[in-house]
């Protein structure tokens, strides 16, 4: 469903516990920064943020845009009129392999033909603590590859169906 400005610390609770998570397992890196109320905020007001619930406690979130990430490079993606850029993806710790994750990614294919959009892309790390593995089983194509301050990061896109 759709996230609330009520959700918003909730929201960074979930982020910064899935961000804890990574860096418990994997060290320091890109994955070790930290979400704030503030920053949720901002976020609802720019671009869309979705949830996931259990019980009535957010599982999961993942935010939506139109509007490129600074840290993209759209030189990789396939040219399309209207892509829809998925960040900030994040499920709780102890959900994790439960296939919340994927039915996330399901439900962000029935939001971008609504909204509509002609393709998703994201970008995620390819290494121990990154997503690449995940993006790639869950059906998203690779389109390109670089570094990001020496770890793999991989450039992902998926049509939207009709």
């Amino acid at each position: 469903m759709a996230a609330t400005p009520a959700d918003a610390a909730e929201i960074a609770a979930v982020r910064n516990a899935a961000a804890e998570d990574l860096t418990r397992r994997f060290g320091k890196g890109h994955w070790s920064g930290t979400a704030s109320e503030k920053g949720v905020r901002y976020e609802l007001r720019t671009s869309s943020v979705w949830v996931v619930r259990s019980r009535g406690r957010i599982i999961a979130t993942l935010r939506l845009a139109t509007r490129k990430p600074w840290a993209i490079d759209t030189s990789y993606f396939t040219p399309c009129v209207r892509a829809l850029y998925l960040t900030s993806m994040a499920v709780a710790p102890g959900r994790q392999r439960a296939g919340v994750g994927r039915r996330c990614l399901e439900q962000v294919l029935r939001i971008a033909r609504d909204w509509p959009a002609d393709a998703i892309r994201l970008d995620a790390y390819d290494a121990e603590a990154g997503a690449g593995e995940f993006y790639r089983k869950c059906g998203f194509r690779e389109v390109g590859r670089t570094s990001y301050k020496g770890n793999p990061l991989v450039y992902f896109e998926t049509p939207v169906p009709e």
